[in-house]
């Protein structure tokens, strides 16, 4: 590592990382982080006590909602690990040989009924083999009830919005039915547009409680998840990027989503290494290459001479 450096800035386990090579450590940097913070933890402990909520009539329902590339299907990703699905040693029965507490699924672009059962009976590992509409849905109820699910989490729910109006309302009333019949807890994870969707049923717009995933402003949130990032990227130099200057600029490149800030913040790690700064500054903000969500947009418009 050449001359030794204070590495108090970082955690204990980036510690170890830091006197590793250059390329370890972009390899390292290049790996996707869980980075708490407080409505990531809210949502998780709403998350955790409706998982173990006792079976009633009507089972609480959440919908997590923010901006694309604002950590949602992260959050559940991390729930995910905490019920990961189990494998049957000698099964009884060849199909009964999976447990599935947690079934996570993405809501087709075609928000149709038979396309959503068929995703769900993928995502517990089964084979489809019926086409029918009835005969998918109570095979899919099935299924669920077989691997003992807890929970049911649809991500990409504003898919909805893109069917037709008479599709949009059957796959509605879809949704009602299961939690109806199931009795568990229903997850729905979008953009505003799911809620949108959810709010043309009153039925189920009283049964999900929204969660909002709102984007990053200048804050003190804002200064503690800089400083989390900083004490995770394993530079041999301290950053002060939680200071309000340094979150302005963050904020104005990244455009508040923590994806986006995440990845410029990782992609300015690796260029500290680079140029042998070993810490993230005005400067080597100033030589990464990163564009905004709104910089690449416009340049691929240039490109097919829309804009």
């Amino acid at each position: 590592m050449g001359k030794k450096h204070d590495l108090s800035h970082l955690t204990k386990e980036c510690k170890a990382v830091a006197v590793l090579s250059d390329k370890d450590r972009i390899k390292q940097i290049q790996a996707v982080k869980w980075i708490g913070y407080p409505v990531a933890k809210k949502a998780l402990s709403r998350l955790e006590e409706l998982v173990r909520c006792p079976t009633r009539q009507r089972m609480p329902n959440l919908l997590i909602v923010g901006p694309t590339n604002n950590g949602k299907s992260m959050i559940i990703e991390k729930f995910r690990r905490r019920y990961p699905a189990i494998e049957i040693e000698n099964p009884l029965d060849a199909f009964d040989d999976l447990r599935v507490p947690l079934v996570v699924l993405q809501m087709p672009p075609d928000p149709s009924p038979a396309r959503f059962y068929s995703m769900v009976m993928k995502s517990t590992g089964a084979i489809v083999r019926v086409t029918r509409t009835a005969e998918l849905e109570q095979t899919a109820l099935n299924r669920l009830r077989l691997v003992k699910a807890k929970m049911l989490v649809i991500d990409e729910l504003h898919n909805v919005l893109a069917g037709q109006t008479d599709v949009r309302r059957e796959f509605l009333n879809t949704l009602r039915f299961l939690g109806n019949e199931l009795r568990i807890p229903i997850v729905g994870i979008g953009t505003t547009d799911a809620y949108l969707a959810i709010r043309l049923d009153d039925q189920l717009e009283n049964r999900f409680e929204p969660v909002s995933i709102p984007r990053w402003k200048e804050g003190n949130d804002l200064f503690s998840l800089l400083a989390s990032f900083e004490a995770v990227l394993p530079l041999r130099r301290p950053s002060d990027i939680g200071t309000p200057e340094m979150a302005r600029h963050i904020l104005a490149r990244t455009e508040g989503t923590i994806g986006e800030i995440a990845t410029f913040l990782s992609t300015a790690a690796i260029t500290a290494i680079k140029t042998g700064e070993e810490r993230m500054s005005a400067k080597v903000f100033g030589l990464t290459l990163y564009q905004s969500p709104t910089e690449r947009r416009k340049a691929f418009e240039r490109e097919l001479q829309i804009g």
